[in-house]
């Protein structure tokens, strides 16, 4: 008996394919505030409707570019429906990428301990 494909491969196919899309037409965009903004990832709901979409701003923190990016969204959208064909046009809901400030915290816990067992007379190399 042949096996069903598993849906969680699906799932992955299509959350690649809609953050290939939204990342490609991001760079296009002339806004300022979306300069130096990674698309990092995208988890598409199983039923195909909502899409969070996951970013980093090199290099800063703010609301801006947060509002950007829902500014953008109607666009993003309209993109989104042209170059893939899914069942639903997924609603786009951004948030900052949480394992960028994770990865970041952790290397400065690194370089910290670093520091600190270097003895006082010792050289970095």
């Amino acid at each position: 008996m042949v096996q069903p494909r598993r849906r969680f491969a699906r799932t992955l196919r299509v959350n690649e394919v809609v953050h290939e899309s939204l990342a490609d037409e991001l760079e296009r965009l002339s806004d300022p505030r979306l300069a130096m903004v990674t698309l990092t990832g995208v988890d598409v709901s199983p039923d195909l409707r909502h899409a969070t979409v996951y970013y980093s701003a090199l290099g800063r923190q703010d609301e801006a570019t947060l509002a950007a990016l829902q500014a953008a969204a109607p666009h993003l959208r309209r993109v989104l429906g042209r170059e893939v064909r899914l069942k639903y046009l997924p609603l786009l809901h951004f948030r900052e990428d949480p394992a960028i400030e994770r990865g970041q915290r952790v290397e400065e816990i690194l370089r910290g301990l670093h520091r600190h067992d270097r003895a006082p007379g010792e050289h970095q190399q």
